[in-house]
């Protein structure tokens, strides 16, 4: 999964990064509510964890301005033991969920699995089509029930295409959760499309070009 994290502290965000980027997510870190806002009106996230005493301004602005926009993204809220109101305030706002701090990062876990669940209505981990599965939790992929062993940035655009099975996943979606805000060449997703087209030969499954647009994970033709 792909996800934000507005935080200013910068032990709280490094612990969040080394929790949360071993379970094959992609995690950027912003310690500011006017880049937070950049990147969440230029790419896709799955999940915000939103700090709300920022150095800039309060997390619940941003929150707010999400909502207003439409946006569904899920946000947990990471505020203070005693700051009930925040809490509340927050959860009115539409905020999906909140850990008061200092927080146990085994608890962070289970609610950020729990809240990519919900938003994608699923009721555990992992997805699937045909005989492909991949649990994004372990990192892990089968195929016919076989291990994948996949590097990590074709696990990253397997679970893109999963996510959007049967769909067009959009090609800049693909490239903020396979590159991150690195720098993506011209045909970069290309290289990494086309190595996962040849895991996927023979197994009833093909990745479908549409120009312009994107790929779409699909069963093949008979």
């Amino acid at each position: 999964m792909r996800l934000i994290i507005v935080e200013d502290d910068p032990m709280i965000a490094r612990s969040l990064y080394n929790a949360l980027s071993p379970l094959g997510n992609s995690v950027d870190i912003f310690a500011h509510v006017r880049d937070a806002r950049a990147a969440l009106r230029n790419d896709h996230f799955d999940l915000m964890l939103l700090d709300l005493g920022l150095p800039d301004g309060n997390g619940l602005e941003l929150l707010s301005e999400l909502r207003e926009r439409g946006d569904r993204t899920p946000v947990l809220i990471l505020t203070a033991r005693d700051g009930i109101e925040d809490r509340v305030r927050g959860l009115d706002l539409g905020a999906d969920d909140y850990l008061a701090k200092p927080f146990s990062l085994v608890e962070l876990e289970a609610r950020v699995r729990a809240l990519l669940r919900r938003s994608q209505q699923r009721s555990d981990n992992r997805l699937t089509l045909g005989p492909l599965c991949l649990d994004p939790t372990a990192g892990a992929a089968t195929l016919d029930g076989v291990a994948l062993e996949l590097p990590r940035r074709e696990l990253r655009l397997l679970e893109g295409l999963l996510l959007h099975a049967g769909n067009i996943a959009p090609r800049e979606m693909l490239e903020g959760r396979v590159f991150s805000f690195g720098e993506v060449g011209s045909n970069a997703l290309e290289v990494y499309v086309s190595r996962l087209r040849k895991r996927l030969q023979g197994s009833g499954l093909c990745i479908r070009t549409f120009r312009g647009l994107g790929y779409r994970l699909e069963e093949a033709p008979t």
